[in-house]
């Protein structure tokens, strides 16, 4: 299903999402583009319940529609449900939208990272010998 970001992140990935859905699989896959793809399918989630209820809403809300039909009751859940749904939306829309514009541009993001390793000159010293009891269980006293 789609989602109201899905421009974008192809945009800052280079590919269209179903192929960036194909690159997860790719064990060197970044760790950006994971957190993207699992924020945007809550986000593609969210939206879709924001559409349900808002369609519901419409249908119940059809001037067609028989007066003694309509529920205040049944408007005030849709209300309730609406809200939670725009609530989930715009938290999603946030991370996505900070994940994005937190990343490194593409030229950087190409780069493997290396790591400076520095090497150990000093030997560690030589350890005495346990003593031949050593870590042996005591024999319990009554």
């Amino acid at each position: 299903m789609p989602s109201s970001m899905d421009g974008r992140l192809s945009d800052v990935f280079g590919a269209p999402v179903v192929d960036l859905y194909v690159m997860v699989a790719s064990p060197d896959t970044s760790t950006a583009l994971i957190r993207a793809l699992e924020l945007r399918s809550f986000l593609a989630l969210a939206e879709e319940q924001v559409a349900r209820v808002r369609n519901g809403v419409h249908r119940a809300m059809d001037p067609r529609r028989d007066m003694d039909e309509l529920s205040a009751s049944d408007l005030h859940m849709d209300a309730q449900w609406l809200e939670a749904a725009l609530e989930a939306r715009d938290g999603y829309l946030t991370a996505l939208d900070r994940l994005l514009r937190t990343m490194p541009p593409p030229s950087e993001r190409a780069r493997p990272v290396r790591l400076a390793h520095p090497a150990v000159s000093t030997t560690l010293p030589l350890a005495a010998p346990a003593p031949q009891r050593a870590g042996a269980a005591r024999a319990h006293r009554s």
